[in-house]
């Protein structure tokens, strides 16, 4: 990880982290916490937030555009709080929902906690809720539906979190694991390619596998399976 300047924010510097410096530490995260799975299989995000933080996310009633929080102090995480509208919803994306909001949350913790024992920003981060005085990150907008689709407008630590969701939901050894019978291979070396009409079947099928919602699923081939590179498998 490295650090860039930015004038977004309210600190001078932001971490800097490449896809594979992602994963790297996502699938460390989880296997140090005894909770990465041997084979493909839904992660347990909440207990995973319980024993790397230390808190059991609360759920609260929140404004209707927010879906969660997550309030930091010198010493890391202290609270990580979700809607509880989106745990309490009928709709059918509701469950795949609360975990992607978990694992944006989650990667808040992981990837901006630090920020707040070197600096300590005069004002709530990126937004405000409740106390002003508390430095948080209020993530209003967490994709995670079959109808919206995050938009960052420079919003940095956004972007990171939301990128940290498909490490931690659909650590990348798992995903080739599960999207393997959907593969193909060519050239003298077999590379493994995932075909066009391969991709839908594929994000169906991971979604069900790893309890996340299609949109989530089918960013997380796009990562790992980039269209423009004939969906081959990224390094």
């Amino acid at each position: 990880m490295r650090t860039l300047a930015t004038h977004v924010g309210p600190f001078t510097e932001r971490p800097y982290y490449s896809l594979a410096e992602l994963e790297t530490l996502c699938a460390h995260e989880l296997s140090s916490m005894d909770l990465m799975p041997t084979t493909p299989k839904p992660i347990r995000i909440e207990r995973f937030v319980e024993k790397r933080f230390k808190v059991t996310p609360r759920y609260d009633e929140l404004p209707a555009d927010v879906m969660g929080y997550t309030v930091f102090g010198p010493d890391g995480v202290r609270e990580i709080v979700i809607s509880r509208s989106l745990d309490e919803s009928n709709e059918v994306y509701a469950e795949g929902q609360v975990r992607t909001t978990i694992a944006h949350e989650a990667g808040h913790g992981l990837l901006h906690a630090h920020l707040f024992a070197v600096y300590r920003p005069k004002k709530s981060l990126f937004g405000d809720y409740s106390d002003p005085d508390k430095p948080k990150v209020l993530c209003r907008e967490v994709t995670g539906n079959n109808r919206k689709v995050t938009s960052y407008d420079g919003r940095w630590w956004e972007y990171q979190a939301n990128k940290a969701i498909g490490s931690l939901l659909m650590p990348k050894a798992l995903v080739h694991e599960a999207v393997r019978p959907f593969l193909t291979h060519r050239g003298l070396i077999g590379l493994s390619t995932l075909a066009a009409d391969n991709r839908e079947t594929a994000a169906r099928e991971l979604a069900r596998i790893f309890q996340v919602n299609a949109i989530v699923a089918r960013i997380r081939l796009t990562d790992l399976f980039p269209a423009e590179d004939g969906g081959q498998l990224s390094l």
